[in-house]
C-alpha cells in the first residue's frame, strides 16, 4: 500500500496545483520512483490511497499503463484518514490474509524492500517496523527481543502509551522510516474506538501490548523524506548514490 494521500502543505506553491504524489524529483514524479522501486523488489499489485488532487493521479497512473502492475485506488477523497484510518478504508483490498507491505510516497531511501517483507513473513510478528538509529526527537522504543514498547519525545519527555515508563536500560530508540509490514490479522484490533481519522503508529503503540509489532533494525538504512523543500532539492543526489 502506497500513501498518496497527503496534503503536501510542506511543499507549497507547488502542492497548490497538483498532489504531493506528482511533485517532480530529479525529473519524474516522487510517486512514479517509489512505484519503479517497489516494482523492482518484486511487488505486482499495488493499492494507492488519494484524496488532494486525486484525480491527477489517476490521470498519471492511466498515462503510464500503471507501470505494468495490478494498481487499485483507495479514494479518499471524501475525507483524508491519515496513515492508520486509510490501512482500515483500504481494508477490503487485503482479504486475502496475506501481509503487505505500507510505504509512503515521500520517503526514497536504500531499503531492501523485498528483504524487509520476507523477514517479517519470517519473524512471527503481526507488523514489522523498518527503523534505523538516526538522529531524531522522536523515537520508538523496543525491547531487548526487538519488539514494541512505547514511544517518546526526547524535548518534552512526552511517552507513549498511556502508562508507559520509558527505561534507558530496558528500552533501545530508534527511528521509524514509515515503510512496514503489516498482516491483516491485526485488524481485528481495530474495533469501534478506531474510526475515521487515526495515525497508523498512534494503533501500534495501542496495542503493542498485546499484539506483535516488531523492529527490523537497519543501522545502515539511508532515507531522505523528500516531502519537503530542504531536502527535495537534495534528492536527486539521493537518487543517483542509491
Amino acid at each position: 500500500m502506497l500513501f498518496a494521500a497527503g496534503l503536501g502543505t510542506r511543499l507549497k506553491p507547488l502542492t497548490d496545483t497538483m498532489p504531493k504524489a506528482l511533485v517532480p524529483v530529479a525529473g519524474r514524479p516522487m510517486l512514479e520512483h517509489v512505484i519503479l522501486r517497489l516494482k523492482a523488489a518484486g511487488f505486482t499489485e499495488l493499492v494507492i490511497n488519494i484524496h488532494h488532487f486525486g484525480e491527477q493521479i489517476i490521470t498519471f497512473l492511466r498515462a503510464q499503463q500503471d507501470f505494468g502492475l495490478t494498481i487499485h485506488i483507495s479514494d479518499e477523497r471524501g475525507a483524508l484518514l491519515d496513515t492508520g484510518g486509510g490501512i482500515r478504508k483500504a481494508a477490503p483490498f487485503f482479504d486475502n490474509g496475506e501481509p503487505f507491505l505500507v510505504h509512503n510516497v515521500d520517503i526514497l531511501s536504500n531499503a531492501d524492500l523485498r528483504q524487509l517483507y520476507t523477514d517479517h513473513q519470517n519473524s512471527g510478528n503481526e507488523a514489522t517496523l523498518l527503523v534505523s538509529p538516526r538522529t531524531t526527537t522522536r523515537y520508538l522504543l523496543f525491547d531487548h527481543r526487538q519488539r514494541l514498547c512505547g514511544w517518546i519525545h526526547k524535548g518534552t519527555g512526552q511517552t507513549k502509551p498511556e502508562g508507559f515508563t520509558y527505561s534507558p536500560s530496558l528500552h533501545q530508540e530508534y527511528a521509524f522510516s514509515g515503510i512496514h509490514v503489516f498482516s491483516p490479522s491485526l485488524f481485528r484490533y481495530m474495533n469501534s474506538q478506531w474510526q475515521g481519522k487515526f495515525s497508523i503508529t498512534d494503533f501500534y503503540l495501542a496495542v503493542c501490548h498485546q499484539a506483535c509489532i516488531g523492529g527490523s533494525i537497519r543501522p545502515d538504512l539511508q532515507l531522505i523524506d523528500i516531502g519537503k523543500p530542504e531536502t527535495l532539492a537534495k534528492a536527486a543526489d539521493f537518487l543517483k548514490k542509491c
